[in-house]
């Protein structure tokens, strides 16, 4: 389930409006790394939603998870499935979900949340004994 929601729609909005009256360049906000762009391209999952900038094409939304627990899994990008599985297996890990528009480089941070058990992983590791 998923806890501490945050919601970037606001700050979303704002940049926009500030594109809108001119204070803010496109150059300034269609700036996304080549590595988010390979990662919108090969790992991303496309939405409904057009870039509010080209129009072009849709947005695809890139997941990033980190957490102290994840070990070599952290700062990895991650698909939907992929972070149900996750969070039966780890205590507590940060999701960040980012929308990329592939075709001009528009990136924003769409949402952050934690996932996870919320259970310390030495308990999990007793009731797996115990199971066993």
């Amino acid at each position: 389930m998923r806890r501490s929601v945050v919601d970037y729609a606001l700050a979303r909005r704002a940049t926009l409006a500030s594109v809108l009256a001119g204070r803010t360049t496109i150059t300034d906000v269609c700036d996304a790394h080549p590595y988010l762009l390979r990662a919108a391209k090969f790992h991303g999952e496309p939405t409904d939603t057009r870039c509010p900038i080209c129009r072009k094409v849709k947005l695809t939304h890139v997941t990033y998870v980190y957490g102290d627990e994840l070990g070599r899994y952290e700062g990895r990008v991650k698909q939907g499935r992929e972070l149900d599985e996750m969070a039966a297996e780890y205590a507590e890990f940060q999701v960040y979900v980012v929308e990329v528009c592939q075709s001009c480089g528009w990136n924003h941070l769409a949402s952050s949340y934690v996932l996870g058990t919320g259970e310390p992983t030495a308990r999990r590791r007793q009731r797996a004994r115990a199971r066993d």
